[in-house]
């Protein structure tokens, strides 16, 4: 009895049908800053920072502007741009601050401190984000996988932006953003009591 039932199970997940997501994605892992595929490619890139152009003078914003368009008509292979949104924790901070109301005495100082908890709170009730640039690819080959990263690092930063190797928590949220829409999710997992 017990044969069967771990027959119709394993049948299940390899036709495709099967309830666990894991089951239909082709990442076989994520590590050393790529997903690998079940095909074997190699998923990788870098995480641009952001920077408001919008606030520099009209000249320096269109020579960053041209930086890129030249930039981006050197990338010969397909590439992806991706804009994800990472939570924003800021408990440690607000408790700072509820430390540092608590030892102040002056009441001008204490107002400041306390209109930025106020902000604070007003942060964690409209659930704000940051939002994360990311250039990505694919190849089989690893020393062209480091190749285009490096590429990719000094011709952005030609462009005035600073752009670094994309990590595995910043690719396990890319797929977390992909799979969930963007959605934070909390059903299913266990908490901490």
């Amino acid at each position: 009895m017990a044969t069967s039932s771990k027959k119709t199970a394993k049948s299940r997940g390899s036709s495709g049908s099967s309830i666990y997501t894991e089951n239909w994605l082709p990442v076989r892992a994520i590590q050393n800053n790529m997903i690998i595929t079940k095909d074997n490619y190699k998923v990788s890139g870098v995480k641009i920072a952001p920077r408001n152009i919008f606030i520099l003078d009209a000249d320096l914003q269109n020579n960053i502007l041209i930086a890129l368009r030249n930039f981006y008509n050197t990338i010969d292979y397909e590439f992806w741009l991706v804009v994800a949104d990472r939570p924003v924790d800021i408990s440690v901070y607000m408790s700072q601050m509820q430390l540092l109301l608590n030892e102040t005495q002056s009441p001008a100082i204490r107002k400041l401190i306390l209109q930025d908890i106020n902000k604070g709170e007003s942060f964690i009730r409209n659930n704000v984000v940051d939002t994360e640039y990311y250039i990505m690819f694919k190849t089989k080959d690893v020393d062209l996988l480091q190749k285009r990263v490096r590429q990719l690092i000094n011709g952005l930063a030609t462009c005035g932006l600073t752009a670094s190797l994309i990590s595995n928590s910043d690719l396990r949220l890319i797929l977390e953003n992909f799979l969930n829409g963007g959605q934070s999710t909390e059903f299913g997992t266990v908490m901490p009591a």
